[in-house]
């Protein structure tokens, strides 16, 4: 059995804010010999296209191949992989599909204009983008989930062309992602992953088109992969370690909350998990069903190292203090476990998804619920949303200038020109007034 000793806090206690911040810190500087590594696959990818991506498959993945067509998996595998599942998994991706393409629906947005008196005509025009790349972790993990959170939002967004790419070591497939992507609409799947993948959607290759934007976790390798190829293409976001915030008071089950916290700390070892709570009892309540608990789990050594390394149990003033530090900290997932959710909800400004209530479990969102799992983390929910349809789409401005808005507009626009020194701007604009001075 792991024993743990947990961080036990009180905001009352002199330096409480510092230590908070150290905790919350994360370094997220990519290891030397991983960005050197990177940078070396994505230029040989770049300049090499198919030979690169296959030699790299050969050496990570152990696959022996000859050719890209060996690496791309046909439709008919997908539809298999989905009709071999047990009835029971079958029905659950379906579900849960259903539910995440309702909510995303939902976030559609429309091409919108409007006549200003004079004639002139502005809006706005919505288009989705053309091709998206999907990164999906391979191998013994399954993240089917995954597949479904990113795949789903970018079909309802109306991207025309969906490219998977998901490792395969060993030769080793996951029924399960390749069912998600068959449910999904994924219209091509190549089994390649790592930075050699990113770069292979970035830059293009002989048989795998170049991408708009690329979505999906992966490891540190492909993490940096996709910091560097931002600009070429679109990312959705480069994550930290997953992170819950519970918000509980003596309505709450210890017992609950306890799971919650396992729940993030099973993740990885530099996962975080916090509670907040005005009520010393409860906390001590927190720590006993902790202790009962955490010999149950299977992954017993990686939460513990979680919540030992980055968790803390910390007693607060109030609920209403719980709030102010849930916006100082804005988790990746804040879960309001309290009597009544709704008097915290007009406080909290700042997390990834908010949870409400005793029966909102975080994991529910991480699978079913509908909205999106791919959350911002390392405090990014100050500025940042969760992954969505709006990530799929792009917004054109629409200008169609009457000739008698011009008369209006011009003069405008050739004073501010001027001002700025830029002449044929000014000029451009002169030319279509009636009466230039």
């Amino acid at each position: 059995m792991t024993w743990i000793k947990l961080r036990r806090w009180a905001t009352r206690e002199e330096g409480f804010l510092a230590r908070l911040d150290a905790l919350l810190a994360f370094e997220s500087a990519t290891d030397a010999g991983i960005e050197s590594a990177v940078a070396e696959i994505l230029a040989s990818v770049r300049s090499q296209g198919d030979i690169a991506v296959i030699d790299y498959t050969r050496r990570f993945d152990h696959l022996r191949v000859d050719a890209m067509a060996e690496l791309e998996l046909a439709p008919a595998e997908l539809r298999a992989a989905y009709e071999h599942l047990p009835q029971e998994q079958r029905l659950a991706l379906e579900q849960a599909a259903e539910r995440i393409r309702s909510y995303h629906q939902r976030q559609l947005a429309e091409s919108w204009e409007y006549t200003e008196a004079d004639g002139t005509r502005l809006g706005q025009k919505i288009t989705a983008l053309d091709r998206v790349g999907l990164y999906v972790p391979g191998g013994k993990a399954a993240y089917p989930s995954s597949v479904l959170m990113n795949a789903l939002p970018a079909k309802v967004a109306g991207v025309r062309e969906m490219i998977m790419v998901v490792p395969t070591p060993n030769g080793e497939r996951n029924l399960l992602v390749l069912a998600a992507a068959h449910l999904a609409g994924v219209d091509r799947v190549f089994s390649i992953g790592g930075a050699q993948a990113i770069a292979a959607l970035a830059y293009g290759t002989q048989t795998i088109p170049q991408v708009d934007k690329i979505v999906g976790p992966g490891n540190a390798y492909v993490a940096a992969a996709k910091r560097r190829v931002f600009g070429v293409v679109g990312i959705d976001m480069v994550a930290g370690p997953s992170e819950v915030l519970v918000i509980a008071d003596a309505s709450a089950n210890p017992d609950w909350v306890a799971m919650d916290l396992f729940a993030q700390a099973e993740h990885d070892e530099l996962a975080q998990s916090i509670l907040l709570c005005p009520d010393a009892a409860f906390i001590d309540k927190v720590e006993t069903s902790i202790a009962k608990l955490l010999p149950t789990m299977p992954r017993e050594k990686v939460i513990a190292a979680s919540l030992t390394g980055r968790g803390a149990l910390i007693e607060v003033a109030s609920l209403d203090e719980a709030c102010t530090l849930a916006n100082r900290i804005a988790p990746e997932h804040l879960e309001l476990a309290v009597a009544e959710p709704r008097l915290l909800l007009d406080r909290i400004r700042h997390a990834g998804a908010i949870f409400l209530g005793h029966h909102a479990s975080e994991s529910l969102g991480d699978y079913c619920a509908g909205p999106n799992h791919v959350l911002p983390t390392s405090r990014s929910a100050r500025f940042s949303s969760p992954l969505g349809v709006y990530d799929f789409q792009k917004r054109s401005s629409l200008i169609e200038v009457s000739a008698a808005g011009a008369q209006t507009l011009g003069p405008i626009a050739v004073t501010l020109a001027l001002g700025e020194g830029l002449n044929a701007h000014a000029q451009a604009a002169k030319f279509r007034l009636k009466n230039p001075k």
